[in-house]
């Protein structure tokens, strides 16, 4: 197993963002999808409220308030969100 040097990997980073701030490199940027409807997603996967939270890590009541609109997840949940939409098998495997 190789060693890594943190050392000379945040050296190689500032140098990057330093060509960058010069105009000398291009960042590479992802644009990522909003995921579908808490719901949905629930839907799919074919839990209860109860299981779908537990999994999420929040509250039931925190998925009643997304389903029914009163609150929007933000943050790590969006992106739980989006896993749970396009890797079902990856996320069910957490329960």
């Amino acid at each position: 197993m190789d060693e890594r040097n943190i050392g000379q990997e945040i050296l190689e980073g500032l140098r990057e963002i330093k060509k960058y701030k010069e105009g000398r490199a291009n960042l590479v940027t992802r644009t990522l999808s909003a995921p579908s409807h808490p719901r949905e997603i629930r839907m799919k996967l074919k839990l209860s409220q109860a299981a779908f939270a537990a999994l999420m890590g929040v509250s039931v009541r925190t998925v009643q308030d997304w389903e029914q609109g009163r609150r929007s997840p933000s943050g790590p949940a969006i992106s739980l969100l989006r896993i749970a939409e396009q890797h079902p098998d990856v996320f069910l495997e957490l329960s």
